[in-house]
Parts: structure tokens; sequence; C-alpha cells
């Protein structure tokens, strides 16, 4: 199948070298203009399957353009960011507006930069191809709205109240994303209220230099709060901790508290921060049945096997259903290897965490009989 890619960038010279790029492969039909005007010009004639915008342009910015493309026409769009703050910030308030990802603009010597990218940018766009795209959904208001009864509503709105897990000792969640996260976290992380009592630690399949920003947007729009792990910090209630980009993160144990530790990537793993060697690291020092892995929209299947595994040694694990991710490829992945203790849209899964958590817990059976007996 031919993939009709509509490049714009106002570079003549990127927009020659990203067009040699998609041409080296039969399977894509390129176009390209100068500003985001000329794009919404073409979505009528052209009609593309995928659109790569660059953020700053003359006549129209890339931001302007995504914003008319999701109320016009929408297409799955990739963004291309330069690696600055500024940038940084432009390209997550991207992805909230339905970007479906993004690829960093290259830096020095284009000809050899954009060589280096190459296989990125076709596999980048595949994906997008068959991506479902996401649009503005106005969450900063609504997560105002909800936020006051969310734990009393958890059982009434499509989750699981049973197994609900009993109090006390502490445990984490565990979660991978990759194509389509940004978003996807901007939805359920705000949904998590204050007293949410287990840490979460994320990794986010994102280069360096945009994490920190990424985890200063989330934690201003949530009530837990949210860091960037730059270095070794205890692992503590009510905190989600955003693995660093272009770097994995562990979990290890000191005494009897645990830490989250950067640590550099491994050449054994295809994608960073790995989402396998954060399970995979929780799992080697806390007992399965106090670890909940939550695995989002993403392609590939970084971590499904590791929360498999999770799932089969006694933790619980929520695959992110088909409807609500713009790519199933990881939780579809967890779901094909039979470990998914409970497949959810992304508006359901704070839910069923608050529900295993925060609902009031209930013993029945033997446990309770024990109870009883002890009073």
């Amino acid at each position: 199948m031919t993939i009709k890619l509509l490049v714009a960038d106002d570079s003549a010279l990127m927009r020659k070298h990203l067009k040699e790029i998609f041409e080296q492969d039969r399977e894509f039909e390129v176009r390209t203009v100068r500003n985001g005007a000329e794009v919404l010009a073409e979505l009528e004639t052209f009609d593309p399957d995928v659109i790569t915008l660059d953020i700053n342009m003359p006549v129209m910015d890339g931001l302007t353009c995504l914003s008319h493309i999701m109320v016009q026409r929408p297409k799955p769009v990739v963004m291309v960011s330069s690696l600055t703050a500024a940038g940084a910030e432009a390209t997550l308030q991207s992805l909230s507006l339905g970007a479906v990802d993004f690829v960093r603009k290259p830096d020095g010597t284009i000809s050899l930069s954009i060589e280096r990218i190459g296989n990125e940018l076709r596999a980048k766009v595949r994906a997008a191809a068959g991506a479902r795209v996401r649009r503005s959904t106005g969450l900063r208001g609504r997560l105002e709205s909800e936020r006051g009864w969310i734990v009393a509503h958890a059982a009434g709105r499509g989750v699981s109240s049973e197994g609900r897990i009993a109090p006390g000792r502490p445990g984490m969640v565990l979660v991978g994303v990759s194509t389509g996260g940004p978003g996807t976290l901007e939805e359920i992380l705000p949904r998590l209220p204050a007293d949410f009592p287990w840490p979460v630690l994320v990794a986010q399949h994102m280069p360096g230099g945009f994490t920190g920003v990424f985890a200063r947007r989330l934690n201003d729009l949530s009530a837990v709060r949210v860091v960037e792990v730059t270095n070794q910090m205890p692992i503590e209630p009510g905190t989600v901790y955003i693995a660093k980009g272009d770097a994995d993160l562990l979990v290890l144990k000191r005494g009897t508290a645990y830490v989250a530790a950067p640590v550099p990537a491994s050449p054994e793993h295809l994608w960073h921060p790995s989402v396998t060697r954060l399970v995979r690291s929780a799992a080697d020092v806390a007992p399965s049945d106090r670890l909940i892995g939550v695995q989002l929209t993403g392609m590939g299947d970084d971590g499904a096997q590791a929360m498999a595994d999770l799932q089969r040694s006694g933790g619980r694990t929520i695959a992110q259903d088909a409807a609500s991710c713009v790519v199933f490829g990881m939780p579809g992945e967890l779901v094909r290897r039979g470990g998914a203790s409970v497949v959810l849209p992304s508006d359901r899964i704070a839910d069923q965490l608050v529900a295993w958590l925060l609902a009031p817990y209930v013993q029945t059976g033997e446990k309770a009989d024990a109870a009883c007996a002890r009073r």
C-alpha cells in the first residue's frame, strides 16, 4: 500500500532531504510544501495519509496548522521539533492537540543528521498511517470537574470492583507507553487523586530534553506530584516518576526502602526508556502482588513479556484497549500473550487503579473468618 505523505517545512534544503529519505522506499508518495497555509490547501487536492509538520514556519506555524487540520479534516500528523525548551513545550502542546508523534529536527550538518534519523522517520510515519487520530478534548476543564468525585464513582464507571488490594504494605504502579503516550498520560494521570497511595513509575519512549518539560506539564495538570528522574531518589506514595529520556529507569532496594534510579540506556533493548527493564527491575525487588503493570498505546512490544510474566506471578496488569489507542502494538502484545488482567479504554484506567487501591477493602472467605476469630 502506498502512503501519501505531505511534508511541510520552510527550509528548501530540509524539504529536499526529507523527500529523498522517503523516496528511497517506493512505499511513499511524497509532496512538499513551505508552510501551514499550503498544507491546508493540499488537504483538498492531495488528501495525504500522513503529514509531517515543522513547528516554526512563516505565514502559518505548525501548531496553528495542526489546530485547523484537527477541525477541518483530521489526519495523522508527525511533528518535527527542535531540541530546545521552547521546542519541547510546543511539541507536547501539539501532542495534546492531536498529533500522533514527533521526531527531533536534525541539527548540525543537515545531510548527515537527516540520514541518521531516516529509519526513525520512516518507522514513525508508517505507524502514523495506521494510527487513530486523537482530538483535543478540553482536558483541563474536564479534570477540574472530575477530581472531586472520581473515588466515589470509580465502581460505577465500567471498572472492576472485585479483587481490591489489601491496604498497608507499599506497592508500585509501572506504566509503559510509546506512540500516542503524552496525550494518553495527560488523560490518565490527572485523574488520580492527591491521596493516591502508591507511587507510579512511567517509561515513556521519548528523547532526552523532552521528558523534563513533559514532567512539569503533567505536574501542572495533576493532583499527584510528577517529577523527572534525573538522579537516584526515594520512591514515595502519591508521586509519579517520569523516566529520563534516552536513558532507562530501574527500581532498586536500599534497606527497606525502594529508590528510582536512572541508568544509561541498555544496548540490548530497542526502545528507551525501556519498559522491560523497568518492570523486571521492580519484579526483582518487590512482591508481585504489590505491583500493577499498565501497558498503554505504542508501536512494538516493549514490556509485553515482562508484564505478562508479572501477571502470571501474582501481579495485576491493565492493557489499554484498541479503540482508545493511537497504536495498539504494545498493549495488543500483552493481550496476545495472555498477560492482561483487564483491558480498558484510556478514560477508565485511572478509575480501575482507584478501585483497586482506594475503594473500601472488604475481606471475604477465610481471611474474613480469621479476622472475626481474632476479635
